[in-house]
């Protein structure tokens, strides 16, 4: 029993670890198909069966103590001595861990003085209070030597930056591995693009945009009209892009360059020029100023700009 108690943490731990160095979605999210399932539900099972064999365990040492106990009262009887019940174990070291008094010897340690009817006895402190105190006394010892006079091992302040350190490396290792495309707002032209738009409404959807402008664009009581040919703050790619990121405090309007990547800002851009002309039910009056888009070469067919509002 002790040998198998003593690997289970071992065997839990490797499946633990095991288990990290895949990336999988959250438990929650899928406790069914999680790999982790497995390792919980025997973790579960492992833990009831000790919790189990635990109480049955003091079960058992609370009956095997009331058959002793009566074993001694019946050979007491027998012998015609008075049976006088054993101090347990579990008294006996508290008895140990605390050095008190008992109270029909109080009389021993009392120092003479009463106030109240409350007598002030002599009292020393309890050993486990005395062990503590010189275990920090040792500990302090140990610290000073460790930390601060033969440098073994860094103080805190020297772990933090440790840390930052390592977790720069990564994420540099991390950008490096996923390469993001550089956004430029001043040469940047809106395109068609059916895979940008729909990760543009992806992010429109995921930063709840359509709050303020309702998830068709439409517009409502604060967010203005994106689907018609109105703009507040200018109506090509470079402003919509610009509004985006930077903000409109002072009309509710967040700065998501703080929140977006710059890529987001872009594809969330190029979705809301795409809603140019859907013209969704009940949509909300035109505001701003018409924007009309500056006339295109003919040969080039690559650069169209849509009018949208926002």
């Amino acid at each position: 029993m002790k040998r198998v108690l003593i690997l289970l943490p071992g065997f839990v731990i490797s499946l633990s670890a095991s288990a990290q160095e895949t990336v999988s979605p959250s438990f929650w999210a899928d406790p069914v198909t999680n790999p982790m399932t497995p390792l919980y539900v025997v973790s579960a099972l492992v833990l009831i069966a000790l919790i189990t064999v635990l109480v049955a365990a003091v079960y058992l040492l609370r009956i095997m103590n009331i058959i002793i106990e009566q074993t001694e009262k019946a050979r007491a009887l027998k012998l015609g001595k008075l049976y006088v019940k054993q101090e347990s174990w579990w008294n006996k070291l508290l008895n140990q861990l605390n050095n008190s008094v008992p109270v029909a010897q109080e009389e021993k340690i009392d120092t003479g003085h009463s106030y109240d009817g409350i007598r002030e006895l002599d009292n020393h402190l309890p050993p486990w209070w005395k062990w503590l105190f010189y275990g920090t006394i040792a500990w302090s010892v140990v610290y000073l030597f460790v930390y601060h006079i033969s440098n073994s091992m860094p103080l805190s302040l020297e772990e933090y930056q440790e840390e930052v350190a390592l977790a720069e490396v990564q994420t540099q290792k991390l950008r490096a591995s996923q390469p993001q495309a550089e956004i430029d707002e001043n040469t940047l032209t809106f395109s068609n693009d059916a895979a940008i738009i729909e990760k543009g409404q992806k992010v429109f959807m995921d930063y709840n945009c359509g709050s303020c402008h309702r998830n068709d664009g439409g517009g409502n009581t604060i967010g203005p009209n994106l689907t018609d040919a109105y703009w507040l703050h200018g109506g090509d790619i470079k402003n919509i892009f610009a509004t985006i990121k930077n903000g409109v405090v002072e009309k509710g309007m967040p700065a998501w360059g703080k929140a977006m990547s710059p890529e987001s800002v872009r594809d969330v851009s190029f979705f809301v020029m795409s809603l140019n002309g859907s013209n969704p039910p009940d949509a909300k009056a035109p505001q701003g100023e018409l924007f009309k888009a500056e006339p295109k070469d003919t040969n080039d067919t690559t650069n169209v700009q849509v009018m949208v509002n926002q």
